[in-house]
């Protein structure tokens, strides 16, 4: 490793050096002789900038800094899942073992272990036509995944040699390929820079809803596969909460978790949790699909910068092989305070709130990085991300929030006041809303129900009518409403408790597959049917309200009744209209 020049001026992590090598933009480099990675952010005449990604105390100009000759990369083969990685990719187990609960300066570590073997089956013969993306041979990386090696991106040829089935480490020459440019050896280990894409042939429509188990998200806000959502909420909202559930249950098939500027302590709960959870498709730990990136407030904060970045690569590692990944952001912004930080220490023009101007660009190339594609092989995956947004003071007219619905098309806006009424997940229905709907109603239709589009808008109508008559509510009482408004609030009632609210907590409850939220709403929406006749003929809504003794298996049913037991919601439908017939036969003319 080369020394390309020394440093002149340090800010904190902000450096600047005088360039007296080979330097080029977004090049990785070691800074001083404690070799604390950094990167090139900028380069002036024979001045470079220098983001660091490590605590910069005891570093003083005219240190020296060292080139690699790559950019900012991560390290790409088996035995990435169930890693916990810091911001740029270092194994935080590793590093605890070597330095102690709290991570030492310059340590260096690779990504991936060398040692450990991995059982190739190659799936290629040598004298075929290689190009990139193909599938050179699989890995059994966990019992869960499947790993595909890949031909790298640009790499085409004649493949001349390829190594038997058996056991190799992921640094051991496994291929020749001859190209155009000559011959190339490949082993199970590649590079990809972190803040460069990774190619796709072509773009698909996302028209798969992304499964979360969550009713309020599944019926009124979807999310497709590849789609954008972000969850902005104050502190104490449950952002955290309802991201973890999303990593939990939805249907995706690597999930990675990116814990950005997070406290310490949430971080801990969901390390320690993870490998505990069972992933109810299979019956296995969940941390056997998952990849957990933990870069926490008091981490260094450049790091935090990359660590999304680092996040969204690794993702679309998985989504090339032909996966479905769902990324989880907590939090963006933390993210865009840490931006805010190195922009402030670079001596930039500040725009709104001390943010920088290009804020809005490096968002929109972080989301733009999502969608279901047709990758380099053909094969067909997808990136959906879900950014949670801590606005101070739940604020969403702050830069962060804004500037972030400008690039996602589902928005699940988390009201502090349903947290504090104890209403989880605290999704407000009526600042929420989702661009999905359209695109995956034709999913729902063939494989759940074709009463979905009926029964989604009659839900929002019902809590639309019954914010606005809260209003008159508050000013009177519900007793000067007449009995058909009294029962459009009693509906709406049932239908926050008995389906929008949700106990993660719970065993059945934390988790509904479409199934059940349907046979749910159907019971809700012929409530809310049956109800309106008798009114109509003259029934004061008292009487439905308070003579009829189902209610409280209706409210409880979504977590009395098992989700495999649909049956239960027919009986409860029956016993409903014995009790609801006996009223309105009183008030047939």
């Amino acid at each position: 490793m080369d020394q390309v020049g020394y440093l002149t001026w340090l800010n904190g992590p902000v450096a600047r050096a005088r360039i007296t090598g080979n330097v080029q933009m977004l090049e990785q480099v070691e800074v001083s002789d404690y070799h604390l990675i950094g990167e090139v952010i900028s380069i002036e005449r024979d001045t470079a900038t220098i983001q660091v990604y490590e605590e910069t105390a005891g570093v003083k100009p005219g240190d020296p800094v060292y080139g690699v000759g790559m950019p900012l990369s991560v390290e790409l083969a088996p035995g990435l899942i169930g890693q916990i990685y810091d911001g740029i990719q270092r194994p935080l187990e590793v590093l605890a073992e070597r330095s102690g609960d709290f991570i030492a300066r310059g340590i260096s570590v690779t990504s991936l272990p060398r040692d450990p073997t991995w059982h190739l089956e190659p799936q290629m013969q040598a004298g075929e036509t290689v190009h990139s993306g193909q599938v050179l041979g699989i890995v059994s990386e966990t019992p869960l995944v499947e790993h595909r090696i890949l031909i790298p991106y640009g790499m085409s040829g004649t493949l001349t040699w390829i190594a038997p089935e058996g056991d190799y480490n992921v640094m051991e020459i496994i291929a020749h390929v001859d190209t155009p440019l000559g011959k190339e050896e490949l082993t199970m280990l590649q590079r990809w820079p972190v803040r460069t894409p990774r190619p796709v042939h072509h773009r698909m429509d996302p028209t798969e809803p992304l499964i979360t188990g969550q009713r309020v998200i599944d019926m009124l806000f979807p999310i497709a596969k590849g789609g954008t959502a972000a969850v902005p909420g104050g502190f104490g909202a449950g952002k955290t909460v309802l991201q973890q559930a999303f990593a939990k249950w939805s249907d995706a098939d690597i999930v990675i978790y990116v814990g950005c500027g997070e406290r310490g302590n949430e971080m801990t709960d969901v390390l320690t949790e993870f490998p505990k959870l069972i992933d109810p498709k299979t019956g296995r730990s969940l941390i056997e699909r998952t990849i957990l990136i933990a870069n926490t407030s008091n981490m260094p904060v450049a790091a935090r910068e990359a660590s999304i970045y680092t996040g969204i690569t690794l993702a679309e590692y998985y989504r090339d092989m032909g996966y479905h990944v769902a990324l989880m952001a907590d939090s963006t912004s933390r993210w865009a305070e840490a931006l805010r930080e190195i922009s402030g220490r670079l001596e930039e023009m500040p725009a709104e709130e001390g943010f920088p101007a290009y804020l809005p660009s490096r968002l929109a190339s972080f989301y733009e990085r999502a969608g279901r594609v047709v990758g380099m092989g053909n094969r067909e995956g997808s990136i959906t991300i879900v950014g949670a947004v801590s606005p101070p003071g739940g604020d969403f007219s702050e830069p962060v929030t804004q500037h972030t619905q400008r690039f996602i098309r589902a928005f699940w806006a988390l009201d502090k006041s349903l947290a504090a009424a104890r209403h989880f997940p605290a999704v407000n229905w009526l600042n929420s809303y989702s661009g999905y709907a359209d695109e995956v109603a034709s999913w729902w239709i063939e494989h759940v129900s074709a009463e979905w589009i009926n029964y989604r808008t009659d839900v929002m109508a019902i809590l639309q009518q019954e914010s606005e008559l809260q209003e008159i509510v508050r000013l009177v009482g519900p007793e000067a409403l007449p009995d058909d408004q009294r029962f459009v609030l009693f509906v709406a009632r049932l239908i926050k408790q008995a389906f929008l609210q949700q106990n993660a907590l719970d065993p059945v409850d934390a988790y509904t597959p479409p199934a059940k939220q349907m046979a749910i709403l159907r019971l809700l929406m012929h409530v809310n049917e049956r109800g309106r006749q008798i009114i109509a003929k003259g029934a004061p809504v008292g009487r439905i309200e308070n003579e009829v003794s189902v209610w409280p298996l209706v409210l409880r049913a979504k977590a009395d009744v098992p989700n495999d037991n649909l049956q239960a919601f027919d009986q409860l439908t029956e016993q409903l209209d014995e009790q609801l017939d006996r009223i309105e036969r009183e008030y047939e003319s």
